[in-house]
C-alpha cells in the first residue's frame, strides 16, 4: 500500500512538471502578473503533491490538478485584487492573447465564467474534462460556456 501512494506521488509531481507551462499561463490569464501567477501555481503544486495519497486513480490525476490551480486562482482572484493593464511591467512574458479587446472581454467575465472559456479554447479541454474540473454537471459548464460567449461578443461588439 506505501509503495502504492508514493507512486501516485511521483505520478502528480511528473504531471506538475509537465504540465507547469499550461497551470502558468492559466493564471497568468487571471492575474496578469508574473510573480502573481508563479505563487498560485507554487501553491496549488504543493496541496497536489500534500494531497496524492488521497487520490486513488492516475486517470484522474490530470482533471484533479486542475481543479486545485483553479481554487488557487479563484482563492486569489478576488475584486480589487486585480494591477490595471497600464501598471503591468513590461516583461519577456509572451502574452497569449493577440488581441487586447479580447483579453479585456475575459476579464470583464466573472471567474468561473471566464475559467470555462480559458479551459475550452485556450487549453483545449473536452467540456466533460471541464466538468469534472469544476466539478459541475456537464450541462451546467455548456450553457456557462455559452453564456460567456455571447458575453464576450457583445463586449467585443462594443469595442
Amino acid at each position: 500500500m506505501r509503495s502504492e501512494k508514493s507512486t501516485m506521488t511521483a505520478y502528480v509531481e511528473q504531471i506538475l512538471l509537465s504540465e507547469y507551462n499550461r497551470y502558468f499561463r492559466l493564471a497568468m490569464s487571471f492575474v496578469h502578473n508574473e510573480a502573481d501567477a508563479a505563487d498560485i501555481v507554487q501553491s496549488g503544486a504543493y496541496k497536489a503533491i500534500r494531497g496524492s495519497r488521497a487520490l486513488r486513480k492516475q486517470e484522474h490525476a490530470g482533471t484533479w490538478i486542475y481543479r486545485i490551480m483553479l481554487n488557487e486562482i479563484f482563492r486569489f482572484h478576488k475584486p480589487g485584487h486585480f494591477v490595471a493593464l497600464d501598471e503591468i511591467p513590461e516583461t519577456g512574458y509572451e502574452d497569449r492573447y493577440e488581441n487586447f479587446d479580447l483579453k479585456k472581454a475575459l476579464d470583464s467575465l466573472p471567474a468561473k465564467e471566464k475559467a470555462v472559456v480559458e479551459l475550452r479554447y485556450f487549453e483545449d479541454l473536452k467540456l466533460e474534462e471541464i466538468a469534472e474540473i469544476l466539478q459541475e454537471n456537464v450541462s451546467t459548464v455548456k450553457s456557462r460556456l455559452y453564456r460567456s460567449m455571447k458575453k464576450l461578443r457583445v463586449e467585443l461588439e462594443e469595442a
